[in-house]
């Protein structure tokens, strides 16, 4: 058996980041690996118990509440939105399941704070009529936090309470978990990691608000998250094996995603079927990958924005060890070539501003927050090369956020650009 934690501290060291927590569910059991520092400003050690924020990791759990009122006969997945919440503004043809494989249209980054009130995701909501609508409803994918706030306002409808209280009794509570949480307050009571930007400070920031909280607002400990891979592994009832059928390709393929399930992400890794999700906050990202034929479940908790490169690192190398599995290698620039300028030009969506222009012959990238981003921002602008890569047709670039990171895919049209799972409309 590898020494997990030699291993996550010299890759993590490797990477930057502070602090980790490694949990791998293999053969029956549990390992739980921590690493480092929670927050570098008090030196508090990482220990097995302590909690992470998981992001977009949430959205996972609030699909698993949508296809438990399916089943319980509350809700079709093929139901129009309207049908359930007449109140909705949005485009009336969009389905329950169009917003669990983010096929909705909506242009869903969307970090509006409605407040710390039992309202804040009807009020959520009710800001979607001032929202654009990127394309027509299941004729493409772009990734959608909004319409994971629309799912839990559905929840709350049909429960006839908050998310919060929905997350805890249909999934929290039966799961026997002792440290999975959505508010602030409950986080204080544990050893709560705190991000870290790129130069290794802590952030100031610690949370997202609470109206994006079926989005992304899932506090937890490794071992808490590994339980709730089980439940999709156990999956005891046969509730749960539909949401890993492939519903939508994923446009590129980037980090080995080939489809989109009912919330999950469906991976390829050297042959192996995966499912799973990513999660990023305010500098803190969280990963879970799943082999359900081996019955094997990781996920890697961090304080830190180099994350990708550590989990890309230590994952491969569990999965390595069980499977005989690696995470794909992502694509690498291409040598001596020269992109054209068709591209050049400005790309915008709700809270970022995207801007491609060439500085010294070489093609720049520039990242703007807007909006209610700006507020969790780690910088306001950040810039970054782009570079050609395969196919060579000149659509296809990558860039990354560092030297020491993976380079990310970006695909270009004519009427827009496709990068971290979003389309970003031209505007010159």
């Amino acid at each position: 058996m590898p020494d997990w934690t030699s291993r996550l501290e010299a890759l993590a060291a490797d990477a930057g980041v502070p602090g980790a927590v490694l949990g791998i569910w293999a053969d029956g059991e549990q390992t739980i690996t921590p690493y480092g520092v929670l927050n570098r400003g008090t030196g508090v050690e990482v220990t097995a118990d302590s909690v992470f924020q998981v992001g977009s990791i949430t959205k996972t759990w609030t699909a698993t509440m949508i296809v438990q009122l399916a089943a319980e006969g509350r809700l079709d997945l093929d139901d129009a939105v309207v049908k359930l919440l007449p109140e909705a503004p949005i485009d009336a043809r969009i389905t329950v399941r169009q917003l669990l494989t983010h096929q909705s249209g909506i242009d869903g980054d969307l970090f509006t704070d409605t407040g710390r009130g039992d309202d804040c995701l009807e009020r959520y909501v009710a800001l979607l009529a001032d929202v654009d609508q990127l394309f027509a409803p299941g004729t493409a994918y772009s990734y959608c936090n909004a319409g994971f706030v629309v799912l839990g306002r559905i929840i709350e409808v049909l429960d006839g309470r908050t998310w919060d209280e929905s997350l805890r009794s249909r999934l929290i509570d039966p799961l026997g978990l002792s440290a999975t949480m959505t508010l602030p307050e409950e986080a204080i009571l544990h050893r709560s990691a705190l991000g870290h930007v790129a130069d290794g400070s802590p952030v100031q920031t610690w949370n997202l608000p609470r109206s994006i909280g079926p989005a992304g607002l899932i506090t937890q400990s490794a071992g808490d998250l590994l339980r709730f891979a089980q439940l999709h592994l156990d999956d005891p009832d046969g509730l749960y094996a539909g949401m890993r059928e492939p519903q939508v390709s994923f446009p590129g393929g980037a980090n080995g995603v080939e489809a989109i399930g009912l919330a999950w992400r469906l991976y390829d890794w050297s042959g192996r079927k995966l499912f799973g999700h990513d999660g990023t906050t305010i500098s803190q990202l969280a990963f879970l990958r799943i082999d359900p034929e081996a019955r094997l479940a990781v996920c890697l908790l961090t304080n830190s924005a180099y994350a990708p490169a550590l989990f890309d690192a230590i994952a491969s190398e569990v999965f390595t060890h069980y499977v005989g599995a690696a995470a794909p290698l992502p694509p690498e620039p291409l040598e001596d070539v020269r992109a054209g300028d068709e591209h050049i030009g400005v790309y915008e969506r709700a809270s970022a501003r995207l801007e491609v222009l060439r500085r010294d012959d070489q093609l720049v990238l520039t990242y703007q927050a807007t909006g209610d981003r700006l507020a969790f921002a780690e910088e306001p602008i950040q810039e970054y090369e782009l570079l050609p890569t395969t196919p060579a047709d000149g659509n296809h670039f990558v860039t990354r956020s560092a030297p020491n990171q993976p380079w990310t895919p970006i695909t270009f049209t004519n009427t827009h650009l496709f990068t971290s799972g979003r389309v970003t409309p031209r505007i010159t």
